[in-house]
């Protein structure tokens, strides 16, 4: 709880109040101790007292638990005892103003972020890319950057992977090998994380870090992230979270210590963040870590041994709270001795003693004097939460969502113009114009087909016209012909047995040879010309 005397007060010692130092909040923190010893309620106590003192604090909630710090506590048999013991009396129990996010949209508004957003590093890791692979990542990032693309979502994503994939041999001598081999391995990644629900997480609007920073009627807003379906993908969740200390990093401008922070940052399951992570990206964080205080930020990470976190960052974590450690086997011994070597040492107990032999809500806690330095280590009991201890009721969650400042904000995706519809447009334009060609192309062959039929039409017709005037013209010579050599035949009979020609009379031989020839001439003609109109 926060107040004018005691400051921040978190633990009660056996020498009174133990408090963290507001111009050291800053400096980072770390809750540790094994499952079921109090962690959770640790984590309540001081966000809710950093809530008390106008300090918004960001929270990953895996069981639903952290969910209560939105309502008013009430008295209870512990309380009491507790009250006590610490010499409260009458603790005005209340909720705290509370937000609750949720990457897949179900508990909270969503959170989501862009593609361009997380960056081909954090996606790399996420996606857990080889290093020839991640190569690959960085040049389709670049290439979407060169073409002033914008990659929000997975399938602009897919789509910039296929144009890279294409033009591969255009982009080789820029930026070196493209195999198509790690195309195919980078989509099929993709596929995988789609089948998680990343199409969720990765859309627009994106998240506003400005939001983190609410505060309301003086206390600062508690923005809840649930994570009991985000921590079944570990990386997913570590991921998302680095991103939002990058993004937070990279907004805020350089304040040094002040009286209390700007914002803190819960990091529960801290140990995720470092799992499977490369050197290069396990330096950024520290990298961060350091950095991100000058901002006004303090991150507290809550674990279950100091051990699961590196000491390039654990070292950065001035403010400690351990709860209790079992030591059941050498490995554990050894992460008990480790975390008691943590702590400024105090002559009146054994550290490392202590620490496995802890009560539940009872912790060893050092915080940072206000010169920065680690005070001595005390064993202490942790305050209770003025809120509710446990989960809310999914109605009560309902409720909070509805009268959210936030809700329209961030409850319906936009899907605006991006490289998969950029790219789908020059690619359709692409086809239009190859349709075009082959239009144009095929409309040339028609044409040269018709002048080609046009002009064996003509010479057929030509070679007809030559047939038909030969044939007629024979045809009518053949006919006169014959038509002559039959008059002639018959004058000669006629003269030969003596008779005289009916027809002898005003008319000769020939006249009679001439008019017949004629008339054959004309009935082949006309039976040619028909014949051949026919054919």
């Amino acid at each position: 709880m926060y107040d004018q005397n005691n400051g921040l007060y978190v633990a009660h010692g056996p020498n009174g109040p133990i408090s963290i130092k507001g111009k050291m909040a800053n400096r980072h923190g770390l809750i540790a101790g094994a499952t079921g010893t109090g962690k959770t309620v640790t984590l309540q106590v001081i966000a809710e007292t950093f809530s008390q003192a106008g300090v918004p604090c960001f929270m990953a909630d895996m069981k639903g638990d952290l969910s209560g710090i939105s309502q008013a506590g009430k008295m209870s048999g512990f309380i009491e005892k507790r009250c006590a013991e610490f010499g409260i009396a009458d603790p005005q129990f209340h909720g705290n103003p509370t937000r609750f996010y949720d990457v897949f949209g179900k508990q909270g508004h969503p959170m989501r972020t862009t593609i361009s957003n997380m960056g081909p590093q954090l996606l790399s890791r996420l996606l857990e890319l080889n290093e020839t692979q991640a190569g690959v990542m960085d040049i389709v990032f670049r290439v979407a950057d060169d073409k002033g693309l914008l990659l929000i979502d997975m399938k602009d994503l897919r789509s910039m992977l296929a144009y890279v994939n294409e033009h591969s041999a255009e982009y080789q001598q820029t930026y070196g090998n493209i195999s198509a081999a790690s195309v195919g391995a980078i989509q099929r990644a993709l596929l995988s994380l789609e089948n998680q629900g990343a199409n969720q997480f990765f859309a627009e609007p994106a998240f506003d870090i400005a939001d983190l920073f609410a505060v309301e009627d003086g206390r600062g807003v508690m923005s809840v992230l649930a994570a009991d379906e985000l921590m079944m993908n570990p990386k997913l969740y570590s991921t998302f979270l680095l991103w939002l200390l990058s993004e937070i990093y990279s907004t805020l401008p350089e304040v040094g210590d002040l009286e209390l922070p700007k914002l803190v940052f819960f990091f529960d399951e801290a140990h995720t963040l470092f799992n499977g992570t490369s050197p290069a990206l396990v330096s950024k964080i520290e990298q961060v870590i350091r950095l991100i205080r000058s901002k006004g930020v303090g991150v507290y990470f809550i674990t279950q041994n100091p051990s699961d976190i590196p000491d390039s960052v654990l070292g950065q974590l001035g403010n400690r709270v351990q709860h209790a450690l079992r030591a059941y086997t050498p490995k554990d011994q050894k992460a008990v001795k480790a975390a008691a070597e943590t702590f400024r040492t105090n002559p009146s107990f054994n550290t490392e003693d202590a620490i496995m032999n802890l009560e539940t809500g009872e912790a060893l806690v050092s915080f940072l004097d206000a010169k920065g330095a680690p005070e001595v280590v005390e064993r202490a009991r942790i305050l209770f939460p003025l809120s509710q201890i446990g989960a809310i009721t999914a109605g009560q969650r309902l409720d909070i969502n509805a009268a959210s400042p936030v809700g329209g904000k961030y409850d319906n995706v936009i899907d605006r113009e991006s490289a998969f519809e950029v790219l789908l447009a020059d690619q359709q334009k692409a086809a239009e114009e190859q349709e075009k060609q082959r239009m144009e192309v095929e409309e040339q062959k028609e044409k040269a087909a018709e002048k080609k039929a046009a002009e064996k039409a003509e010479s057929k017709k030509s070679k007809a016209k030559k047939s038909i005037g030969a044939a007629v013209i024979g045809a009518a010579v053949s006919a006169a012909v014959t038509s002559v050599t039959r008059s002639a035949g018959t004058a000669a009979a006629n003269a030969i047995t003596g008779k005289k020609s009916k027809s002898s009379s005003g008319k000769s031989i020939a006249n009679k040879a001439i008019t017949n020839a004629t008339s054959s001439a004309l009935r082949t003609l006309t039976r040619s010309i028909l014949g051949n109109l026919i054919k």
